[in-house]
């Protein structure tokens, strides 16, 4: 049986920073805490900085293996329902942020998309990429490499191809996909 191997992220944009703790369905969570979500797998995180060392919406903290000045330990791995209702609320607009800061990761998505089936394309995930939208990209790209989103939008018939990007992330971390294009999935919680 293949293994996916384990990815680990180095810097996480905290979504909300909770100084006492929270209340969950399995009870009260004690502080400092804080929710994150990871810029290379956008892994939703839950994080136990040092005491007396608080933590902003969107700072950006390093949570590699090496030099952790802020955060002690990550406690666990979320999912999107765990997420508080400030957590919710400002995912969308940090992954937007991720994804313009690492735009020519997901430039190079375009450039390099693969077909997932013999009927299916990984770029169709994307939504409102049809059949006539994957062929005017399939043949763009190979007349030469895109180079930007500005250049993918100028030469196919995607209006606003980061948005794309984005809704299917934020897609992604909800879970319940078939297929993950950008998002390590997310926890499968067992109930006993």
């Amino acid at each position: 049986m293949y293994r996916q191997p384990k990815a680990y992220e180095e810097y996480v944009i905290v979504l909300d920073y909770l100084p006492y703790g929270y209340y969950t369905p399995r009870g009260f969570i004690r502080g400092p805490l804080a929710q994150a979500v990871g810029e290379d797998y956008f892994m939703l995180l839950e994080l136990q900085p040092y005491e007396g060392i608080p933590l902003s919406i969107r700072e950006r903290v390093y949570v590699g293996k090496h030099d952790i000045s802020k955060v002690r330990r990550i406690t666990r791995r979320l999912t999107y329902d765990e997420l508080t209702q400030t957590a919710k609320g400002e995912l969308p607009e940090v992954i937007e942020e991720i994804v313009t800061r690492k735009a020519e990761k997901f430039v190079e998505f375009f450039n390099k998309a693969s077909p997932l089936t013999t009927r299916m394309h990984s770029l169709e995930l994307l939504r409102g990429v049809g059949k006539k939208t994957l062929w005017k990209i399939l043949e763009e790209r190979k007349k030469r490499p895109f180079e930007s989103f500005k250049d993918i939008q100028e030469r196919t018939r995607i209006s606003d191809p980061k948005r794309l990007i984005v809704e299917r992330i934020l897609e992604e971390i909800k879970g319940g996909q078939k297929y993950y294009l950008f998002v390590v999935p997310p926890p499968v919680r067992k109930r006993f």
